[in-house]
């Protein structure tokens, strides 16, 4: 058995998995020890500016320390020694001028350097950690894995590991401060955020053969938080959400009724994450386009995703 810590960074989230990973020839197991989230928003303004704000790092850096210290408690303090550590930053990080200051903080915490991975190389982990549970399902292969993040979604094809991938510049806080900017967004905003969407979808297909995919699985806050909704849960449970089929016409019906309420109405349902009211809208619109360009009938939503393939990837 092996202890080992990831660390993904994210636009919108910063989000640790500690675990306990067993290797087999099924493909092992992995054991969750400690999985916890923050939304931090690193992202913020970084569409506009392309920089990392000093009150994002700051925010980033805060959450951070707290999981040193979670790590520090579950490796020498348990007993196990010092565990191995991996930290990840994706989209927000990859286009900020100012990533150099990232990278100093990320270091003075952990004692490691962050590695600022390529969308290619998001797309990779992201396959692997979403794809490892799914034989019990017995979905059809090969799958479509969408993650969809704060600054860019990630698509990977692929049925035992990845065949094709693409990574573009959506995710639900660009697409929601470029367009989705009144309270609620107006028909108008809507219909730019989901042109801006469907662009980027056509120029997916350039590299990704999305005709093949006999199956749609979604990652992320994003996906889940609809998946919650979906299933009327009066509550988030992951338990419930993780590897639940939506279908086209339930994530059409929850996007239009996020992208029609208030920020106050948004707030009020019972799964939703303080830190995703203000951009859920546009998460939700880009899991709808993808299946009404892709013409998916149904979604397989994964609590596991590139967090869990970054701890993998530590074996």
């Amino acid at each position: 058995m092996t202890r080992v810590a990831a660390i993904d960074c994210g636009t919108n989230s910063v989000r640790l998995l500690i675990a306990d990973i067993v290797p087999g020839e099924d493909g092992g197991r992995l054991t969750d020890v400690e999985r916890r989230m923050e939304i931090v928003r690193l992202g913020e303004g970084v569409d506009e500016t392309g920089r990392l704000s000093p009150a994002a790092l700051e925010r980033t850096f805060t959450a951070m320390r707290g999981y040193a210290e979670l790590i520090d408690r579950h490796g020498n303090r348990a007993g196990h020694g010092p565990i191995k550590t991996r930290v990840v930053a994706t989209s927000a990080t990859r286009d900020a001028a100012n990533r150099a200051d990232f990278v100093s903080g990320v270091v003075d915490i952990f004692g490691v350097v962050p590695e600022v991975i390529s969308g290619d190389e998001e797309a990779e982990l992201s396959f692997l950690g979403a794809t490892r549970e799914l034989a019990e399902l017995r979905p059809a292969r090969p799958y479509l894995v969408v993650d969809i993040g704060g600054g860019s979604t990630e698509f990977v094809l692929g049925s035992s590991s990845a065949d094709a991938s693409r990574s573009i510049d959506i995710g639900c806080v660009r697409m929601t401060e470029r367009h989705l900017k009144d309270d609620p967004p107006s028909p108008e905003q809507i219909s730019n955020a989901a042109a801006d969407i469907d662009a980027a979808l056509a120029a997916v297909r350039e590299r990704v053969p999305v005709d093949e995919a006999r199956t749609l699985v979604g990652l992320a806050g994003s996906v889940t938080t609809v998946a919650g909704i979906a299933l009327d849960l009066p509550e988030y449970d992951a338990a419930r959400i993780h590897l639940s089929r939506i279908t086209a016409t339930q994530v059409h019906e929850v996007t239009r009724r996020l992208l029609h309420a208030t920020r106050a109405e948004r707030a009020g349902f019972g799964v939703m994450h303080p830190g995703r009211v203000d951009v859920i809208g546009a998460g939700a619109l880009i899991l709808d386009r993808i299946m009404r360009e892709y013409g998916f009938g149904a979604v397989v939503v994964s609590e596991h995703d590139i967090l869990d393939g970054i701890a993998w990837s530590l074996l």
